[in-house]
């Protein structure tokens, strides 16, 4: 659809590729977390997370995806961001690699045998706006294997809608483009993949998203008794002359005489659509034959395979009257790709890769590409489905169920970087009825929504998984909205929301000014009362702006059942609109305002609840300006709970190890307390693009300061760059002077990307970082900020130092056996409950070790997991060791079951037999609530 915050007059408008695949198992991306579904855990965090990370949902795809971030790269890494009209905003998981140097490569390690790779980037457009064409180099260990060719010219649109390929109109978007090709031979697991640039002389500068591998089957061998549209009619399959006659009368012969019509292996050019009507067109897998092209001086003509012409409208484009005989019906249109020519979005052209009506059909294993709209579809018709299929690189929509389409489907099928909503239903002037989008995969919506309804009776949206909606839409979507949708086309009868999973969705709305929320309803032509809407064992992950919204028009019959929001940039509620809606075990955690609910129409948003409810309610919602989001979920800083902010550090040392620590912003996980952790592998980042940013430290009293020493993430992680800041210290934490002035400080990986600045002698207790500028990126960024006094050294304590009273693990040195992400053993130290370790997945046994400084009586353990609002009952099976030397350990408790309660605070306190031990350690073999070790505070008393 259009985009969706402007009323305007009406707009005229991972998966299968062989036999062989079609009995696959799904195969998912390595080293990512694998998130439970609605009921179980709250994952370690979604800010990170892909599509493909979802069990029992969305596509089961022969593909594994590997995100170019996560792989090993001499470029540098975007991201993550998620404004509107940035590079990262538009990549999967809001992060890239960009590669501006011969020479710089992002290499990936195949993780199961391929034979072929889709990899998705962008190159920036010239200066015409008429496309840049470049290549990059493909290596297998080392070795080159090809060249592959890569090009702007399905890229960078311009200006509001429609768009437009004048970069004149700026406001650049849809940047990104995806490219496929095989490698001629099969490559094993282990198998290092590497696109390396070899020359900028065509494009300054290449960023890639990400690669998916996969093993291409044979070709599909020629059905008995088919008709061949080479062999019998002539066809070209060099794709040098057109072909459009050649598949007409191939199909045309089909139907007459009851036979299939095989597309032999070959790129075949059309240069208009060919009709198809009771005949099976079946090729030798959408890798081998393919079909393209546009007419050389009519840009409204274009390869396509269409159903019988209907009347119709909306942006589908210009469609003849209908032909006799109703719809087209029993085609079969399968195994093939559809790879058009369409670089602009032109709404009265009818230039999609399959359209018309087609009742009784079935589209299999298709792949579509570089088209309007992959399926738009006008009825009347039924009986339609498409399934496991691609659909990328859309100019608009990717399937649209226009008018007067019933008991339809899209299933099992991917999509990817549509330019308008992915998967739609628009009952424009005539119902749509019983239709249903499941257990599809949607990554990279760049405008509107990745599923929709609008109006319908008797709709299903179930067991998807969506990522990524970058503008003007959100996740899922029903509305009374656009033209035709009232009155008996309106939302009507049972609409199913169900076992969906949609992670980073939501975002703002250009034209709006306000963010969109994840699922979103509208009523804006009439409102919506008759109808029972049930979302239900949904997840809405680390949402860009509100979790659920309610916009233009009264809503009634909505219930939720079973939900879970886990991270909100805004709030888990934004209400613009009267409605009425029930809310059961709906469970919120991570909603950036203090406030959960922004409502501005009052008591006309009327709530009723049921039981299980947490985290997401207020009585006094809040009605005011929008405020920004904090990306990546939850409070950027969380208040220091322990040690409070009067106890005196530990003498000596790093004095900033493990105290309260404030910032101006953060971005995503990059809070505060990763500066004070310990640990250069985690650090703080400011809000993008917004100097000035400052961080602040508390060191618990007035001591005696004269350096800090700041750090970024080790050498091998981070390229150099120059960070312009000011050192202020405080003793109120009320008034602040300068201790140093604004300078710019390199952070070098040839030395350790460390600075020490020099400090006049006096006496602070807190000390601030000011940053104004960062040659390396647009925010202020650090990894660790310590701060020295009395000469003492930079370094941490030595083993031997007691450590104070209380609690004796303490910021003490902690290690484990293994970690996931921002998820480090030193959290377990820090005294903050909110941060926490966790182990590698789904690799039990696990350990985690702090070290106590010298060997001291203890008697009793404590342990934390976040409080009680954040996380669902768990039992975690552990056992308690203890050791003098750190080499030889003894059991202090044997393996047993501990309950982590949401109602008992989440802790749990172990009692130890008396003893003196220097090292403590804790070994888990089980967790109900997640298939990993977590830990958020691992306290040791001797009392």
């Amino acid at each position: 659809m259009p985009d969706h915050a402007t009323d305007t007059p009406p707009r005229r408008a991972r998966i299968r590729t062989g036999t062989a695949a079609l009995a696959a198992a799904a195969l998912t991306a390595t080293s990512l977390t694998v998130v439970a579904l609605t009921g179980t855990a709250t994952p370690a965090q979604a800010a990170g997370l892909s599509p493909f990370d979802i069990p029992g949902r969305g596509a089961t795809v022969p593909f594994v995806e590997h995100e170019a971030e996560e792989a090993a790269h001499t470029g540098t890494r975007i991201g993550p961001d998620r404004r509107y009209g940035t590079l990262p905003s538009e990549a999967s998981g809001r992060e890239a690699v960009t590669l501006d140097a011969v020479g710089e490569y992002v290499e990936f390690t195949l993780t199961a045998p391929a034979n072929a790779v889709t990899f998705r980037y962008s190159i920036p457009d010239n200066a015409a706006g008429t496309g840049r064409d470049a290549s990059i180099d493909l290596r297998a260990n080392g070795a080159l294997v090809k060249s592959v060719p890569v090009t702007s010219r399905y890229g960078w649109y311009y200006g509001g809608y429609p768009f437009n390929n004048n970069p004149g109109d700026v406001n650049p978007h849809h940047f990104y483009d995806e490219t496929r090709t095989m490698f001629g031979t099969t490559y094993p697991a282990g198998t290092t993949i590497r696109l390396q640039v070899s020359s900028t002389a065509q494009s300054p500068s290449f960023t890639i998203d990400l690669a998916d591998f996969e093993l291409v089957g044979p070709e599909i061998p020629k059905p008995a008794g088919a008709l061949d549209v080479v062999a019998d009619f002539g066809a070209d399959p060099t794709g040098a002359t057109d072909s459009t006659a050649k598949f007409q009368a191939a199909v045309d012969a089909g139907r007459a005489q009851g036979r299939t019509v095989w597309i032999p292996r070959g790129t075949f050019t059309l240069w208009d659509h060919v009709v198809v009507d009771g005949v099976t067109l079946r090729g030798a897998g959408p890798w081998y034959s393919v079909l393209g092209g546009r007419h050389p001086t009519d840009r409204k003509r274009a390869a396509g395979i269409y159903g019988k012409y209907v009347p119709g409208g909306g942006y589908g484009g210009e469609i003849r009257p209908h032909e006799a005989g109703g719809p087209s019906r029993n085609v079969t249109l399968r195994d093939f790709a559809i790879i058009g020519d369409i670089r602009e979005r032109v709404d009265e052209h009818q230039v999609n890769a399959i359209g018309g009506a087609m009742s009784d059909s079935v589209v299999d294993n298709v792949w579509l590409q570089h088209t309007k709209v992959g399926a738009w579809m006008d009825g009347p018709m039924n009986n339609f489905t498409i399934r496991n299929s691609r659909i990328l690189d859309q100019t608009a929509d990717g399937v649209n169920f226009h008018w007067g389409v019933t008991n339809s489907t899209v299933t099992n099928t991917f999509v990817r970087n549509t330019g308008d909503d992915a998967l739609a239903m628009w009952a424009q002037n005539v119902p749509n009825v019983n239709n249903s989008f499941t257990f599809n995969t949607i990554g990279v919506t760049i405008l509107a929504n990745h599923l929709v309804t609008y109006g319908g009776r008797d709709i299903r949206i179930t067991d998807n998984v969506t990522a990524d909606s970058v503008t003007n839409g959100g996740g899922i979507h029903v509305a009374n909205r656009y033209p035709g949708v009232n009155g008996p086309t309106a939302v009507s009868g049972t609409i199913t929301v169900a076992r969906n999973t949609l992670i980073r969705n939501g975002n703002s709305d250009y034209n709006w000014r306000f963010g969109v929320g994840a699922i979103w309803f509208s009523a804006l032509n009439e409102p919506i009362q008759n109808a029972t809407i049930a979302v239900t064992d949904t997840d809405i992950l680390d949402s860009s702006y509100a979790a659920l919204h309610w916009i233009e028009g009264a809503t009634s019959g909505i219930s939720f059942s079973n939900v879970r929001i886990d991270g909100a940039g805004t709030y888990a509620l934004q209400v613009q609109a009267p409605s009425q809606v029930s809310f059961t075990n709906v469970r919120a955690t991570g909603i950036a305002q203090a406030n959960p609910i922004h409502n501005c129409v009052g008591s006309g948003f009327q709530i009723t609840q049921g039981p299980g409810n947490s985290g997401w309610y207020t009585p006094t919602p809040y009605c005011g300006p929008w405020p920004e989001p904090q990306w990546g979920g939850g409070p950027t800083d969380p208040p220091p709970t322990d040690p409070p902010p009067t106890d005196p550090p530990p003498a000596g040392g790093n004095l900033a190890l493990g105290r309260p620590v404030t910032a101006t912003s953060s971005t995503q996980t990059y809070v505060a307390a990763n500066a004070v952790d310990g640990n250069t592998a985690s650090y703080w980042e400011s809000a993008n693009n917004a100097f000035p940013q400052s961080l602040t430290v508390d060191l618990g009293a007035v001591r005696a300061v004269d350096r800090v020493v700041l750090k970024l993430p080790p050498p091998s992680a981070w390229q150099a760059r120059t960070q312009t800041l000011a050192v202020l210290g405080s003793t109120d934490g009320s008034s602040f002077g300068t201790l140093k002035g604004s300078a710019g400080y390199t952070f070098d990986p040839a030395s350790g990307n460390s600075v020490t600045i020099a400090l006049p002698a006096g006496d602070r207790r807190f000390v601030r970082l000011t940053f104004t500028g960062n040659t390396g990126w647009p925010a202020g960024q650090l990894a660790e900020f310590e701060v020295y006094g009395d000469g003492t050294p930079p370094t941490t304590p030595p083993p031997t130092t007691p450590p104070p009273s209380g609690n004796l693990a303490a910021g003490r040195p902690v290690s484990a056996t293994s970690h996931t992400d921002v998820y480090v053993p030193a959290n377990t130290v820090d005294g903050n409950p909110n941060t926490y370790w966790e182990s590698a997945n789904n690799a039990f046994p696990q350990s985690v070790t702090v070290d106590l400084g010298s060997a001291r009586p203890v008697s009793r353990l404590v342990l934390k997991l976040p409080p009680a609002a954040a996380w669902q009952t768990r039992t975690q099976t552990l056992a308690v060791l203890g050791s003098t030397d750190g080499s030889s350990f003894g059991t202090l408790k044997g393996s047993a079951g501990y309950t982590f309660d949401p109602a008992s605070g989440n802790s749990v306190t172990i009692a130890l037999p008396a003893g003196d031990r220097r090292f403590v350690r804790l070994t888990f073999t089980g967790n109900t609530g997640w298939p990993a070790g977590q830990l958020a505070e691992f306290e040791v008393h001797a009392t």
